[in-house]
């Protein structure tokens, strides 16, 4: 394994990554044939990915397959059944307290202790990582400046918003500042503006050279920060790859068009599904959304044909392939 060497001293507080790899082709992060069963239930079911420095992993799924437990096993926190997880080359195993402590952990409803202040609270996870007071108030002012809780320093935790102390948790794991970021569902209780921010601060987290995992149903989102995404379903990872290579694997020689009509018209479905290559429809109202030839002329034709069945289309219009198409796609049900 290459040499790791801190990254943050009191000259300088501010980076975000303590860990760094001095050997770059070694996997910050590896899993390999990995598997959790609970009795009857294969939770996680031979799950393999790497992620190197930089590299951040937008976890997708439905509820129910398998996400916060293989985030949790990644962890070191749910023993596996089978196979492997690596952390800096290495594998991770419950006596190996030195791998654990590169490993930071926001579950989906962060433990907090409602009594503390911000500052007291996490001045006790500091004393967790043996950090020296001057050091750990440092790390604290610095993280709490990132997650915009500078001000609510020394207010007690259980006077906070539900955001706020899913802050309070980012800023938790972010005090040691791991080599491994991982997060379950962390914008789950934030608002427009603390979204924006929170999306911020994974490209920082991820352009200064840490490896992340982040969960979430907010797909909108996960196109802007993350470099590879993971869908799983029923404990399986079904698809893995880059950004631009998950929503680009599809069949392009089809497509998905909407088309808006000016009033609704009886009978919608069984008449675009009648039509030669027209499938997958769905009609809500005056909206439709079918699937069809990719192909400027094939879709100039249905058009035609369209207007000559004399309905009312307002617009046509070929859907742009994201990440939340490319997840419905695969056949998922929901997208929360």
């Amino acid at each position: 394994m290459g040499t790791i060497t801190s990254a943050l001293s009191r000259e300088d507080p501010q980076p975000f990554a303590t860990a760094v790899l001095q050997t770059r082709s070694t996997a910050v992060v590896e899993t390999e044939s990995l598997r959790v069963r609970f009795e009857r239930l294969m939770a996680v079911d031979n799950v393999s990915f790497r992620l190197e420095s930089g590299h951040l992993l937008g976890l997708i799924g439905p509820n129910g397959a398998g996400k916060t437990t293989l985030l949790r096993t990644v962890c070191g926190l749910q023993p596996a059944s089978g196979g492997t997880v690596k952390i800096l080359g290495e594998t991770l195993a419950p006596n190996r307290r030195d791998l654990l402590a590169h490993i930071g952990f926001t579950p989906d409803e962060p433990p907090v202790y409602n009594n503390m202040t911000v500052r007291q609270f996490l001045r006790f996870i500091g004393r967790g990582y043996d950090l020296a007071t001057h050091e750990a108030d440092e790390r604290i002012d610095f993280w709490l400046e990132k997650v915009w809780l500078r001000d609510k320093a020394e207010i007690k935790i259980k006077s906070l918003s539900r955001g706020m102390k899913q802050r309070i948790g980012i800023a938790r794991t972010l005090i040691s500042n791991p080599a491994v970021v991982v997060l379950d569902e962390p914008a789950a209780g934030l608002d427009p503006a603390g979204r924006v921010q929170f999306r911020q601060l994974l490209c920082d987290l991820r352009d200064q050279g840490q490896a992340l995992i982040v969960s979430s149903h907010i797909l909108a989102d996960m196109a802007d920060y993350c470099t590879h995404i993971g869908i799983m379903s029923r404990g399986r990872m079904i698809k893995f790859g880059t950004v631009h290579e998950v929503i680009n694997m599809h069949d392009s020689a089809r497509c998905r068009y909407t088309i808006l009509l000016s009033r609704a018209v009886a009978g919608l479905g069984a008449m675009f599904s009648d039509l030669p290559g027209v499938s997958d429809v769905e009609v809500d109202r005056e909206r439709i959304t079918i699937e069809y030839i990719n192909e400027r002329g094939a879709a100039a034709e249905l058009l035609a044909k369209l207007v000559g069945i004399k309905l009312p289309v307002a617009s046509f219009t070929a859907n742009t392939v994201d990440l939340e198409e490319a997840y419905l796609r695969v056949g998922m049900e929901q997208v929360d």
